[in-house]
């Protein structure tokens, strides 16, 4: 049985204040799913430049899926999460081989795809093809969180808010979860709320019990790691050395600066047998440039860079032009590198070298 008196009051909060985005109003699923793609861990402010950007080069699924992976990380460049891009590029090549291109309505074969877990799938049968699945992001979580009472973030109250929200429901799904994606995103906030203009407020238990704020209770943050690494900048006549990382981890499909992971700040020794191993480079190392430390979701890169030099002539014959090439500082540009090694030529622009 659904909450109809539910469903009016968001559905008429949400016509009048509802954010203007710019995938919304557009009957396209692969706009709907690209979008909740890039909004994965990532603000809305953040995606949409990259949003815009991506739209006006892959306008359709088949262009996307027609592309070269190399192309679609230099446009994802700086959105961070990378292997959501290259989940994204497989999935379209399976729409386009496997269902004609025709993204699949039914959420089960939907949810197969790369990169497709239970939230997309749920957001986009609900925004796109108006199917009744509820889709718990970060907001919607909180909101609910707050709307029945609930303070521990148990397996137990996540599944009452799921089924809560599957009372939340009637012609118009996709819109009841983004009007309850935009209280959370406006008025209920982690450290914020405005309840007088909240259209749940009359049923909403956190607001009855006085204090919205203490629920639910906050997550401990864990310590994050540091990763300790040595990088080098190597020049012949005017161009850099840069690497290709290998497609299975995080950061696969990117370029960067010669790096190797160390057991701590000065293991200059290992990282000259770790480059030895790993491409074949016997080096000289001249001075430290400097050091940099870049902060990932689930750790910190703790970087020293040096300027080196290149002992064996054998190298420049031998090395794999899909993953070793010599570049220009001009011709960074054409190139996808994750922002730790941006931070990297910041640091030859800042020293001059």
């Amino acid at each position: 049985m659904y909450n109809t008196n539910i469903n009016k009051a968001l559905l008429l909060w949400y016509d009048v204040h509802k954010r203007k985005l710019p995938w919304r109003e557009i009957n396209d699923t692969y706009k709907t799913w690209l979008s909740e793609v890039m909004l994965q861990q990532t603000q809305v402010n953040t995606v949409i430049p990259y949003y815009k950007k991506w739209i006006k080069k892959y306008p359709t699924l088949l262009s996307v899926a027609n592309s070269d992976i190399d192309d679609l990380l230099k446009l994802w460049e700086g959105l961070g999460y990378y292997s959501r891009c290259k989940n994204f590029y497989n999935a379209c090549r399976i729409v386009m081989n496997d269902y004609c291109g025709e993204i699949p309505s039914d959420i089960k074969k939907f949810n197969s795809l790369p990169g497709v877990g239970p939230y997309i799938a749920a957001a986009v049968m609900s925004i796109a093809f108006n199917q009744s699945h509820p889709a718990i992001d970060t907001n919607i979580n909180r909101v609910m969180f707050r709307y029945l009472g609930l303070k521990n973030k148990t397996n137990y109250n996540k599944k009452r808010i799921y089924s809560k929200l599957a009372t939340f429901n009637n012609l118009r799904p996709g819109d009841i979860i983004q009007s309850i994606m935009d209280i959370g995103s406006s008025i209920c906030k982690t450290n914020f709320v405005n309840c007088e203009n909240c259209p749940l407020s009359n049923s909403c238990k956190a607001f009855i019990n006085g204090n919205p704020l203490l629920y639910p209770n906050p997550k401990v943050k864990k310590a994050i790691p540091i990763n300790y690494f040595i990088a080098c900048f190597i020049q012949k006549n005017k161009s850099m050395l840069i690497v290709k990382r290998k497609n299975d981890d995080a950061l696969g499909g990117l370029w960067e600066l010669p790096m190797i992971k160390v057991d701590g700040l000065n293991n200059r020794s290992l990282f000259n047998v770790s480059l030895k191993n790993k491409y074949n480079i016997n080096l000289n190392i001249n001075y430290k440039i400097g050091n940099i430390v870049h902060s990932f979701s689930h750790y910190k890169m703790n970087i020293s860079f040096y300027n080196c030099e290149i002992k064996n002539s054998k190298f420049y014959s031998t090395s794999d032009t899909n993953y070793i090439k010599w570049i220009t500082r001009k011709e960074i540009n054409n190139y996808a590198f994750h922002k730790a090694n941006h931070k990297l030529f910041d640091l030859l622009e800042k020293n001059n070298v």
